[in-house]
């Protein structure tokens, strides 16, 4: 399994099932920040553990969600620094530009419930296209030093190299214009998959 690669079919039907979850994520936020949020087409690819990050500089927050019922396993969505600090500080009542000094206990109970909400929602999009019943645990939040790997080693119960990274683009209003990437091992994108084709059978 450690070679392993992801069908042309297998890629759509990820591409499709975040596209809809996130999709519907994305209106849950706007009305936790009281802004037009917008996602865009997500991108999905299969990249090597090492390679995930790719994306970030310095340090990001790493939001681990566990799937408690439906799927097994979990899975991390990960954050700009300025951008939970703009979610937080709309999500306050502000008009998010108070974003200055560190990332603090605030910010990370904020993302946490942001992505508790959108990841709820998602987890109710996947029940449907899934055909069962799907639920998450309260996510958990670490802000990592991107070349920290050993942390998001330590994310996962699993030795597998492989992964599936979905980017997606994100904007808020005009405050934030941003990349926003989700990752899961392969295995779970396979288990994912296979109840997407096998549903109702």
């Amino acid at each position: 399994m450690e070679d392993f690669v992801l069908t042309n079919d297998q890629i759509d039907i990820l591409g499709e099932i975040a596209n809809i979850s996130m999709g519907n994520s994305a209106t849950t936020l706007s009305m936790m920040v009281n802004k037009k949020v917008d996602i865009t087409t997500p991108n999905v690819k299969v990249i090597k553990r090492s390679e995930a990050l790719d994306d970030y500089e310095k340090t990001c927050i790493f939001v681990q969600i566990h799937y408690v019922k439906g799927l097994q396993g979990n899975n991390v969505l990960v954050l700009k620094e300025h951008d939970v600090k703009v979610m937080t500080d709309l999500m306050m009542g502000g008009d998010g530009t108070n974003t200055a000094g560190e990332i603090t206990d605030l910010h990370l109970s904020a993302a946490s419930e942001a992505m508790n909400q959108m990841m709820g929602t998602s987890a109710t999009s996947l029940s449907s296209m899934l055909g069962v019943p799907t639920d998450i645990s309260t996510p958990i939040v670490n802000q990592i030093d991107v070349e920290s790997i050993k942390v998001f080693e330590k994310m996962f119960d699993t030795t597998y190299d492989k992964f599936v990274k979905i980017a997606f683009r994100m904007t808020i209003g005009n405050l934030i214009d941003s990349i926003m990437v989700q990752l899961y091992p392969v295995q779970f994108a396979e288990d994912m998959c296979d109840k997407f084709m096998n549903k109702g059978k």
